[in-house]
């Protein structure tokens, strides 16, 4: 697969979670998934999910909750 047809299968697995149309028209591999596209971080696990499902891989559930966890205000 090239870096093309691999830009294309994660456009196509992140369309349906999108927010910002827009930011979606003129995307880029450094376009920023939850600040620019505004997916719900709350849809992460659907997306890697389906990233692991359509490119044989897989994410270590560590990965899954320091994602999650750097979007986490900090305590006080």
């Amino acid at each position: 697969m090239t870096k093309d047809e691999i830009f294309e299968q994660v456009v196509k697995i992140l369309t349906p979670y999108v927010k910002n149309q827009e930011a979606l028209d003129v995307v880029t591999p450094a376009t920023h998934i939850l600040d620019e596209l505004k997916v719900n971080s709350a849809r992460l696990v659907d997306v890697v999910l389906a990233f692991e499902d359509t490119f044989g891989i897989a994410v270590a559930d560590e990965a899954r909750t320091k994602a999650d966890a750097s979007k986490r205000p900090e305590r006080c």
